[in-house]
């Protein structure tokens, strides 16, 4: 290997590592709030991109249809909740209505623009506002009456949720797989690397934002209300943050980054229903590099997991994934020993 191959390898590890540190700091922000190891968050990769695919094609992606029968689920949720506490009809109402008024109207929005055959931004924005929604909704229908479950019953309820949800994706949008079209088809030489345009794109995103989520944790109150939960989920209980409300916004928040890194990754990848998980999963391994708590880590993780399955393609294709979930055992061993296990209570 030549200093040019090494160089290319480094900046497709690069590349890759920006998505994969998207995704590990969604998944650092669910399990940091709301204690839940979010298996499913590749789904919103594999469902944002696949979305556009159809919106391409002119055609009206199932992912409107699964959000109308979401939204029908937490209305009914919120109405038996709301009953078993007795709470007044009217502000029975008023929450179903907060719950079903968005995600009803950008789903017929979406039905209507769809055969319109759009401009791709335009397609892509449609997509992240149908996508997503689908974290306030999980979180209310799945979730939110298990908030004081132990993590290990959060897990099993991850798992279950993830196989649905790939059901579901292969019956929107078949076992065929889609690649959608770059956003910026311009080619840039530095030296021996060239750079595509859709590279350059992945990498200024993800950049604003992790710069968007730090100015949005520093500097809003609903960012404080988050790390506030993610801190001490009683204490912030206790001065009036509601725990539902941090449930939602961070759910909201992980869908948004995945059908974002769907997006992304969506040009320079065939893409299929079950894709998401592979994608997903990578994401993982670089958040546990931070001990599911530390954002900084996990995005040296996910860059580092980005090198390991470039180099590792390159040495041994056939094993590159074993390359990249191995190197997750001496990080696991080695917390192991620093932070020795704790009965949860």
């Amino acid at each position: 290997m030549d200093f040019s191959i090494a160089s290319i390898l480094a900046l497709d590890g690069v590349t890759n590592g920006a998505v994969y540190a998207l995704l590990a700091l969604a998944t650092v922000l669910v399990f940091a709030v709301t204690r839940v190891i979010f298996i499913p968050q590749g789904e919103y990769v594999a469902f944002g991109a696949l979305t556009l695919a159809l919106l391409q094609q002119g055609q009206v992606p199932g992912t409107v249809w699964f959000l109308l029968v979401l939204a029908g689920c937490a209305a009914v949720a919120e109405v038996i909740e709301g009953l078993q506490h007795h709470q007044r009809p009217a502000r029975i109402a008023r929450r179903v209505l907060g719950l079903t008024a968005y995600p009803v109207a950008i789903a017929l929005f979406v039905a209507w623009a769809a055969p319109q055959k759009w401009p791709l931004l335009a397609q892509a924005a449609l997509t992240l506002a149908l996508v997503t929604p689908f974290g306030t909704l999980l979180y209310r229908v799945a979730y939110q009456s298990l908030a004081d479950a132990s993590v290990l019953v959060l897990l099993i309820v991850s798992v279950g949720v993830h196989f649905a949800l790939t059901g579901l994706g292969l019956l929107f949008f078949g076992a065929e797989g889609f690649r959608n079209p770059s956003f910026w088809d311009e080619r840039f030489n530095l030296g021996p690397l060239t750079f595509s345009g859709q590279t350059l794109i992945i990498m200024l995103a993800s950049v604003a934002l992790i710069v968007a989520l730090w100015l949005f944790f520093e500097r809003s109150l609903y960012g404080k209300a988050l790390r506030a939960t993610a801190v001490n989920r009683l204490g912030a209980r206790l001065m009036g943050i509601s725990s539902e409300s941090a449930g939602q916004l961070t759910f909201t928040l992980a869908a948004f980054i995945g059908a974002l890194s769907g997006l992304l990754i969506g040009p320079t990848t065939t893409v299929f229903y079950d894709s998401g998980f592979l994608i997903g999963l990578k994401g993982f391994v670089a958040a546990v590099f931070g001990g599911l708590a530390s954002y900084p880590m996990a995005l040296l993780g996910a860059i580092g997991v980005g090198l390991l399955e470039s180099f590792g393609s390159f040495w041994a294709s056939a094993f590159k994934e074993v390359i990249v979930f191995g190197a997750i055992v001496p990080v696991l061993l080695w917390r192991s020993l620093r932070d020795p296990h704790a009965e949860e209570h």
